[in-house]
């Protein structure tokens, strides 16, 4: 087996595109009717379904950059799709959350979003679906596991 056969068979490669292809259909489709970026869709849906949250925790739990997390908030609260208050719990930092107009396109955008997943996994069937979000939490949840010190010295950053 040649090693560009190997790289289309490496599990991480195979994920990364797999992710890219479908994140990026599904992308198409708010970008063209809504405007928004992926990351800031990210950040919209995490608001929509998890309510306010510090940008720490938004970059916790879309794993995207702080910069990346940064511009987003700053274009959602920009277009008053999202707005900043300050958290009560600690004086240092702001809980983002999403406007009433903000709500309103995450309202729209939600259905649109489902309707594609359904549509880009017709190929698979129920079962499969469940079992496919459940290997894929499974795997998720162990590379969760390696965020910690490694001793481990081999080199797992390979894409």
């Amino acid at each position: 087996m040649s090693e560009a056969t190997q790289l289309f068979t490496f599990l991480p490669y195979l994920l990364s595109i797999t992710s890219n292809a479908v994140s990026g259909r599904i992308a198409q489709e708010y970008r063209e009717q809504f405007g928004l970026s992926v990351p800031e869709w990210r950040v919209m849906a995490v608001l929509g379904d998890r309510g306010p949250q510090t940008q720490r925790v938004l970059t916790s739990l879309t794993l995207m950059d702080k910069v990346a997390v940064n511009r987003a908030c700053k274009v959602l609260e920009t277009r008053t799709l999202a707005s900043r208050r300050p958290n009560e719990q600690d004086g240092r930092s702001h809980l983002l959350e999403l406007t009433d107009i903000g709500q309103a396109m995450h309202g729209e955008i939600m259905p649109l979003a489902v309707a594609m997943e359904r549509h880009l996994f017709r190929v698979l069937d129920t079962d499969e679906v469940a079992q496919l979000r459940s290997l894929l939490e499974r795997v998720r949840d162990t590379a969760g596991d390696l965020d910690g010190p490694s001793t481990d010295s081999g080199n797992f950053g390979l894409l």
